[in-house]
């Protein structure tokens, strides 16, 4: 057995991370084989909910377990860290603006930034799923300086996994014979859920999902507005907001970053942009595809981009350099 990492989850009272710890507790993100010490971080109103999850967690008798710890002190939840999954944060609450959301936002995730600085590793990979989670995920990173910033990364693997999810169900294959899709931009409604690249298998071999589809106007209309909206209907019709696949897309997010992506294989992912790809502005945490091996990933390079897409891209890359604007602004005067 190797020695236990400590992975922290905060937020860990809500229902995201309910779906979620099991996963990590039983071996199937880091491995069946890695000891792991859970840290549950959430707010102090959310305590007794909170120690009920520990309750069950113990009783799941999860042998890779070595410690769960629940809290709601920063310091001791950001500690010798290996991973931070930062799940928590403030909703949008009816009748709040954008900015009161980001303001609020900001709060937390500089506040959790810091700790990261103060307390944890610096080889410390850290997650951002909590929303808005790009602008989260740049206000955390900005605040730990010392911290690589490839180091952090937010979610859009969910909407990457209802891109390939759709094209699959139109398709009547499994998600598993869906690869390359792209999520670009911001994990919002102006996402760019983009097929250009990808490939489906049929009866055998991979052919181009627009070859196989031969649907243009579906692929460019309503696949796009359905994965761009899907969190809002899923809300919609089961008044709370996806949690199941939140979670299974965290993991997914976090074994690839874990143990590397397949051969032949990207994903997609918020990262920090360096004005050289895809002409994207620098410093903007946008959703790239990429790849990742040994515990790094790298963009994926060389992709051509039709006008039709470069639209898309700038569209969502525009909404994030002004929700940027807005949080530095926030961050400045926090």
């Amino acid at each position: 057995m190797s020695e236990p990492i400590r992975v922290l989850v905060t937020g860990a009272a809500g229902q995201i991370a309910y779906s979620l710890l099991y996963s990590i507790g039983n071996g199937s993100v880091f491995g069946k084989d890695q000891p792991i010490i859970l840290v549950l971080l959430d707010i102090t109103p959310m305590m007794s909910v909170l120690n009920g999850v520990l309750m069950e967690l113990q009783d799941c008798a999860l042998p890779l377990l070595k410690d769960v710890i629940a809290t709601d002190e920063e310091e001791v939840a950001f500690k010798d860290l290996d991973v931070a999954v930062l799940v928590g944060s403030m909703p949008r609450r009816e009748g709040m603006e954008r900015k009161d959301l980001l303001r609020a936002n900001v709060k937390i995730f500089k506040s959790q930034g810091a700790a990261l600085e103060k307390y944890a590793k610096k080889s410390v990979k850290v997650i951002v799923v909590g929303n808005p989670a790009n602008t989260n995920c740049l206000t955390a990173a900005k605040s730990a300086p010392s911290i690589p910033k490839e180091n952090f990364s937010c979610l859009t693997r969910l909407d990457h996994n209802r891109a390939k999810s759709q094209i699959a169900l139109k398709l009547g294959v499994t998600a598993d014979d869906v690869k390359n899709v792209i999520i670009w931009g911001n994990h919002s409604s102006t996402q760019y859920p983009d097929v250009n690249h990808a490939k489906v298998k049929l009866q055998g071999k991979e052919v181009g999902v627009y070859e196989a589809l031969k649907n243009d106007s579906w692929l460019k209309g309503e696949f796009i507005t359905t994965v761009q909206q899907r969190g809002a209907a899923v809300i919609k019709a089961r008044k709370l907001s996806s949690a199941m696949s939140a979670a299974k897309a965290i993991s997914d997010h976090i074994r690839d970053i874990w143990f590397g992506t397949p051969e032949g294989e990207f994903v997609s992912m918020g990262v920090i942009s360096d004005g050289n790809s895809y002409g994207i502005p620098d410093d903007l945490l946008y959703s790239f595809p990429v790849v990742i091996k040994n515990k790094t990933w790298k963009f994926v390079e060389g992709l051509p981009i039709n006008d039709f897409s470069r639209e898309k891209m700038d569209l969502t890359a525009k909404e994030l350099t002004e929700e940027k604007e807005a949080a530095f602004e926030f961050l400045s005067s926090a």
